[in-house]
């Protein structure tokens, strides 16, 4: 299944690319469920992430590898592919795309993912969906022309 969402920022790429660190990824944390950070090590070819889902009655390990990354004057991006993840996917590659617009940058969410059966792809699309459309908010806010981090 794929997720396509994207969010129009003030912000030069330069200051977008920079501000994908860790305290964004927190800030990212929905609700449900309480997601905690237990390696951070960038966003460039050969770093990791590993979060911890708290689920309630369990927790779950993800863990993802960044695959790729590049950087230009146009356009930035890195992927995020899953190594270890939760019991609810079989797969996932998300590409963090930054793209150079002339007031601002283009944040895109491309996200691809599969769950153990195709029906549980449909019922997991339209959760997913929502927690990535709970970024664009916080993308808005972080990346304000003005706003001091």
């Amino acid at each position: 299944m794929e997720i396509i969402i994207k969010t129009k920022v003030e912000q030069s790429i330069q200051k977008v690319w920079k501000g994908f660190d860790k305290r964004l990824l927190l800030k990212f944390s929905p609700p449900f469920p309480k997601v905690s950070i237990t390696r951070f090590d960038g966003s460039q070819k050969g770093n990791e992430v590993h979060l911890k889902l708290d689920l309630i009655f369990f927790n779950q390990e993800w863990k993802s590898l960044i695959t790729q990354d590049f950087q230009s004057e146009a356009e930035m991006y890195f992927i995020d592919e899953g190594t270890q993840l939760p019991f609810f996917l079989k797969f996932w590659k998300h590409k963090h795309l930054m793209e150079k617009k002339d007031e601002g940058t283009l944040i895109i969410d491309h996200i691809n993912f599969k769950t153990p059966y195709i029906f549980t792809d449909f019922l997991f699309y339209p959760l997913l969906y929502f927690q990535f459309l709970y970024r664009k908010p916080i993308y808005k806010k972080e990346f304000k022309r003005n706003y001091v981090r």
